[in-house]
């Protein structure tokens, strides 16, 4: 009753709220700067939190003087193993029975929910991922706080879009300002919070709303330096750059730590599954297993628990011999597969810039005890080398960059900070194609190979862009008929079909140029036949145009023949690279309009036909009673009726429930409202269906 009531009150302050904002007349623009700027704000506010609260709550379980490090490696020995078990026996109930969301590292959740959800993400995941990773990280995990500041971070900036009832274009938007405010304040960082929310969250730096993100990532940093000063997460050395000949350590340093990253990603996912599938244990009980596993290890290794910032600042400023720091980056690989793998919560940020100063500080080390002369010191190597962790495990080679530079300020770093990232990349991308974000979205059957818009082109059908009209080449003509065909013709692919129609190869331009020299001894002896190109495949018209796009670029075409089935291979058009390009702008345009207009009608509650052009308009509509119990697809709505349904609107006990732009395969239930767009005679022809 309590929840239903504050529910209510919930919704009629935002309903007020929204019609305050109306009658501002406020710029689309203007307003989405204001939400940017209070987005920025709570996710300052956030990061202060969740550090002060990983502060107490280590000084809770770590009692003592001096740094958390110095304080673990003082406290008893049963201290060390009790501490982690009981955090996890805190948090397995916690994420289990309150917010599943929170487990992990958290990025590939924000991901999904951008991907498959419109950028909603519940309310309550901020506050209990704040509680779970930090009592995970303060009772000694081996994870980082940088992820769960990032997960708050755009759990807040959904709210707040959820709050305005912000349209699913412009909620990831808000979802991207809420990733960046929590990167920017976790390290000072704000150029690297921006391009974060750009590069790895939103995977989109054409993104059209650009300036909230970077608003939000600046009040976030702002907030944070007037809160705790400018504080350095990392007491960083001055860069020292010895020698030109050191580029070609620098490059050997680049493969290591794309051999690393690939192998903390394999490490992690193994370790995922295992704990997932194979061991079987209560699931709210495996990260008590998680927290023994690393405090027996942290009898020997201490170093591994925690963020583990005291062991990265005694390598950049090389308080570490060289087989140590070659021992840690795999303990800390180990540890941090373990903790997370069990369904302990916490970042893969701070232990990549870990297993990164640990690498770069053995290999520093080796290379300047042999070349002195030559070589800075290990402690420049251990931060270059963070940035390479960073890049080859995410992905993300621009933020790994820029973060490095932003906490040395320095521009002697660039180069060989550029070539290490780059290179890091490109080798653990050749290993592995996934990041270590994608691959978990993968492991549930979420694919982003080509980025959000796969999803699109996944919608639209050969049927609805292939073109008719074509010109073909018959099997038997002879080689001057086929030049003369393709002079005259369409298209820089042409099909070669045979008496009945039926497609037998394809000729282009450049699979006849070799020939074009001999045209005159060769008009009587070469027939089309001879000289077509068998390596391709057909498509018929039920094939979506990501099928259509994976082939033209398998076999280096523009074009493929539409055939009607597989067996007669009938010729009935040409598709070609252009117009599903065309077809996919027109698509975004119109998934664009429809959701703005689906919201606009979805929020007013008042109005139940809008027109938004002459003879079209969005309506809301029950539907009809031969409609109830299908699916969308099976209906054919838009082939069969001319309308797309926009949205649909569920009536239930919980509520009512909104899905924008619904899957083909949503099954129509009879307490659904349906907001479709069309012309209004089909609409009114719908209205009226038995």
């Amino acid at each position: 009753m309590t929840s239903h009531l504050i529910k209510k009150l919930y919704t009629n302050i935002s309903k007020k709220t929204v019609d305050l904002v109306e009658k501002a007349k406020l710029t689309e623009h203007t307003f989405m700067i204001i939400v940017a700027i209070i987005i920025g704000v709570l996710g300052g506010f956030a990061a202060i939190g969740i550090r002060f609260l990983i502060e107490e709550i280590s000084l809770i379980s770590f009692a003592g003087e001096g740094s958390l490090l110095e304080r673990i490696m003082l406290a008893p020995w049963y201290i060390k193993v009790l501490v982690p078990a009981i955090g996890g026996l805190i948090v397995g109930p916690l994420i289990y029975f309150f917010a599943p969301e929170a487990k992990g590292h958290g990025v590939p959740e924000v991901m999904q929910a951008i991907l498959l959800r419109g950028g909603k993400i519940r309310p309550r995941v901020a506050m209990v991922k704040a509680l779970a990773s930090a009592i995970t990280i303060g009772t000694g995990g081996s994870v980082g706080r940088e992820g769960p500041i990032i997960q708050i971070g755009s759990s807040l900036g959904s709210t707040v879009g959820q709050f305005f009832r912000i349209p699913p274009k412009r909620m990831k938007t808000l979802v991207g300002c809420g990733a960046a405010a929590g990167i920017a304040a976790a390290f000072n960082a704000p150029v690297a919070g921006a391009l974060f929310a750009l590069e790895i969250i939103l995977m989109d730096f054409a993104v059209a709303q650009f300036s909230p993100i970077v608003i939000s990532s600046v009040m976030a940093t702002v907030i944070s330096h007037h809160f705790e000063g400018r504080f350095a997460a990392f007491i960083v050395p001055a860069y020292k750059y010895a020698s030109p000949y050191e580029m070609v350590f620098y490059f050997a340093l680049g493969i290591i730590s794309g051999l690393v990253s690939w192998m903390f990603i394999k490490a992690l996912y193994f370790s995922e599954d295992f704990f997932d599938n194979k061991f079987k244990f209560p699931e709210y009980l495996k990260p008590v297993v998680g927290g023994l596993v690393i405090g027996a290890l942290a009898l020997l290794f201490p170093e591994i628990m925690g963020i583990g910032y005291d062991s990265i600042n005694n390598a950049l400023h090389g308080n570490m011999i060289w087989y140590v720091a070659l021992m840690l980056i795999f303990l800390k690989i180990f540890a941090t597969s373990v903790t997370l793998g069990t369904g302990g919560s916490g970042g893969i940020f701070a232990p990549s810039l870990f297993m990164g100063a640990t690498l770069g500080a053995f290999f520093g080390g080796l290379v300047h005890q042999w070349f002195p002369n030559i070589t800075a010191d290990p402690g420049a190597y251990a931060l270059v080398a963070m940035g390479g962790l960073v890049a080859g495990t995410t992905r993300a080679p621009i933020t790994a960059i820029i973060i490095v530079f932003e906490l040395t300020n320095d521009y002697n770093i660039i180069l060989p900070l550029m070539i290490v990232c780059i290179i890091s990349v490109i080798l653990s991308s050749k290993l592995s194609r996934e990041s270590i974000y994608t691959l978990k979205l993968l492991h549930r059957n979420i694919s982003i190979k080509e980025g959000t818009e796969t999803n699109v082109m996944e919608s639209i059908f050969v049927k609805d862009v292939y073109n008719p009209k074509f010109d073909s080449i018959n099997t038997n003509d002879n080689f001057n008929q086929v030049v003369k065909k393709m002079i005259g013709g369409r298209g820089p692919d042409f099909p070669v079909v045979n008496p009945f129609g039926k497609v037998m190869g394809l000729l282009s331009m450049d699979s006849i140029k070799e020939y074009l020299f001999e045209k005159e001894e060769l008009s009587a002896l070469l027939i089309a036949g001879d000289i077509s190109n068998l390596n391709f495949e057909s498509i018929i018209e039920d094939d979506n145009c990501q099928i259509v796009l994976d082939k033209l670029k398998r076999f280096d075409l523009e074009g493929l023949p539409v055939i009607d089935n597989v067996k007669d291979k009938k010729v009935l058009g040409m598709i070609w690279r252009k117009d599903i390009q065309d077809a996919y702008q027109k698509e975004i345009e119109r998934r664009d309009i429809t959701s703005t207009l689906a919201s606009t009608i979805s929020m007013s509650g008042e109005e139940t036909n809008v027109q938004f052009m002459e003879g079209y308009s969005v309506a809301e509509i029950e539907p009809p009673k031969s409609f109830i119990g299908s699916s969308i697809r099976e209906i054919r709505i838009r082939a069969k009726y001319g309308v797309d349904v926009l949205s649909i609107k569920t009536h239930g006990k919980r509520g009512n429930k909104v899905k924008a732009i619904p899957s083909p395969d949503h099954i129509i239930a009879e307490n659904d409202i349906l907001v479709i767009a069309g012309e209004i005679k089909n609409i009114n022809l719908i209205k009226h269906l038995p």
